[in-house]
């Protein structure tokens, strides 16, 4: 089941200024590993992001470092500490993709106060520019509101396509070069960028997170005039790439990977069975009380779970706000429902039988919602293929495959 669906495809070159020089006919499973690690550590969302530091970057010696160092690591305080040390050691031997993805996971734990965070995430980025060999020349920054969004293009000779690809609550497009550089290869053009709320765009200029992603689609495709498109949204932009897809028809096939139909349900995952439906009621119900209310339950829960610590934290950051509940309230507005009635695209749904972030269900519910699509196509990728977690880590060569499959036939 490991090669299912994975395709061969010419690769000249690739990663050559990285030092990975590929042979002429490849799998993606050459590139990418196969295979999901549980004794990374034992809070699951910690290691979770062990292995997507080990997906991106496909170094078994990273595997025996990360392990090495886990039974040291009791919080996100130690985490910090052991991994700024196995960024400095691989640095210092030579290993630069190994030491920027230490040093991405050692920034994704850093709080927006911490006084290192942001020099981290120009390093991670400076490093994996200067890995992958994409100069200034590829780089654009797309004006946006009172600032400019982070983008880079990749085009090839004579390119059959194009992608425009983001991500979602937490992630940095410099993350998605190599599986960028593999669609490329493949024979598309690639529009690579930071949105409001993302990366550089957050960072930098200061822009707060807007559920209205039409608006920095279409500053993107007005940009570089573009009028047939992929759009691939992953993760939390696969809420994001549905809303998109509703109001702009220029974007021709539409990819959710993974699909999230409604961000709020995901945030009330996160809690006790009990909960939940009280915490439904007082954010949808607004008064000061509630917030109040919100605010002490939010706070107590987070020491208790470390993956919602971060969670709160980052969704505050990300959306501009100063409290859990206005975050919560937020998070209302990031859902499927009211407008996937609306999108006449092709549309390809990618879901993960085990996502530890977004329930599988909303995988059949955003399928259900379609009403009016030209085509739908859905893939709900499971433990057998290796691919059942959140965003296929474990196996994102096939989630690639799958993808290029995808676009090919309905292209043709």
């Amino acid at each position: 089941m490991k090669n299912l669906f994975l395709i061969d495809f010419y690769i000249n070159n690739l990663f050559k200024k990285g030092g990975i020089l590929m042979s002429n006919q490849s799998h993606f499973s050459d590139i990418f590993p196969i295979g999901f690690y549980n004794d990374l550590h034992p809070n699951f969302g910690v290691n979770f992001q062990m292995n997507r530091c080990y997906n991106f970057s496909n170094d078994n010696e990273m595997l025996m470092e990360m392990r090495a160092v886990s039974s040291h690591i009791k919080s996100y305080h130690d985490f910090i500490n052991e991994f700024e040390k196995l960024y400095e050691q691989s640095l210092e031997n030579g290993h630069k993709l190994r030491a920027a993805h230490y040093l991405r996971i050692t920034e994704f734990y850093m709080t927006s106060e911490n006084p290192k965070k942001d020099k981290y995430r120009k390093q991670f980025i400076s490093l994996m520019r200067e890995y992958f060999g994409i100069g200034n020349e590829f780089h654009h920054l797309v004006p946006y509101e009172n600032g400019f969004m982070s983008t880079y293009r990749l085009m090839p000779k004579n390119p059959r396509g194009t992608f425009v690809v983001f991500g979602g609550f937490d992630s940095y497009i410099e993350e998605m070069f190599k599986t960028v550089l593999v669609m490329k290869e493949s024979g598309f053009d690639i529009i690579l960028f930071d949105g409001p709320g993302q990366g550089s765009t957050l960072e930098d200029y200061h822009i707060p997170m807007t559920h209205e992603w039409e608006k920095p689609v279409k500053a993107i495709l007005d940009y570089f005039n573009l009028d047939d498109v992929t759009l691939i949204g992953i993760s939390l932009g696969g809420c994001l790439v549905i809303r998109a897809a509703a109001f702009d028809n220029r974007i021709k096939r539409v990819v959710a990977d993974n699909v999230c139909y409604n961000f709020f349900d995901v945030l009330l995952q996160q809690f006790p069975t009990k909960k939940r439906n009280l915490i439904k009621y007082l954010v949808q119900h607004k008064n000061k009380l509630h917030a109040s209310i919100i605010n002490y339950i939010l706070r107590k829960q987070c020491k208790k779970n470390l993956m919602l610590e971060w969670g709160i934290a980052q969704g505050m950051h990300v959306m501009g706000v100063t409290t859990p509940y206005d975050f919560f309230r937020k998070s209302l507005l990031f859902s499927a429902k009211d407008i996937s009635h609306l999108l006449i695209q092709d549309v390809l749904l990618l879901g993960a039988k085990e996502d530890h972030f977004i329930p599988h269900l909303q995988f059949f519910d955003q399928g259900k919602a379609l009403v009016n699509v030209h085509s739908l196509t859905s893939r709900l990728f499971t433990n057998h293929e290796m691919a059942q977690n959140h965003c296929q880590i474990g196996n994102l060569g096939l989630s690639i495959a799958v993808i290029i499959n995808w676009v090919e036939q309905t292209m043709k």
